[in-house]
């Protein structure tokens, strides 16, 4: 064997061409079935009763009763992890994504004491790191969307 350092990196770019080969076929698809699994996990969670973050959504949407809406909420994001499990409606369920996920930022606004140590906005609470991670899912919903063709 010749471990010379051309034979090393023409190893590692054969290697890399393939897992790039391999993201590019499955990425977009992954990241749909990712955020479908999700949304309805999550949702279905709220529409049991059995979410760990009802309370959250309870003091923060707190001009609509609870009883309503932590399962109103949890229906809304079973249909968002529909459309995008199915690939159906992909316009309509990305706007219901971002409003969804829109709305999950209120919590900063309306209650800082829960999203954040000591109201100080560079120190998080869990709570406040479950808003904050939707970042990266709002990403995921962008790239998505880039896909979604003009008809």
């Amino acid at each position: 064997m010749n471990f010379s350092i051309q034979n090393i990196v023409a190893v590692f770019n054969r290697i890399d061409q393939r897992l790039v080969g391999f993201m590019t076929l499955y990425g977009l698809r992954l990241i749909r079935l990712s955020l479908a699994v999700i949304f309805i996990w999550f949702g279905w969670l709220k529409v049991i009763g059995r979410s760990p973050v009802a309370y959250l959504v309870e003091n923060t949407v707190y001009w609509v009763p609870p009883k309503f809406f932590v399962p109103f909420l949890g229906v809304w994001e079973i249909t968002i992890g529909l459309g995008l499990l199915f690939h159906f409606a992909l316009r309509l369920t990305l706007f219901l994504f971002w409003l969804q996920l829109t709305g999950t930022f209120l919590v900063l606004i309306l209650r800082p004491d829960i999203a954040f140590q000591g109201g100080n906005p560079l120190f998080l609470t869990t709570e406040g790191e479950f808003v904050i991670k939707n970042l990266v899912l709002i990403s995921a919903g962008l790239v998505i969307g880039s896909t979604v063709k003009n008809k």
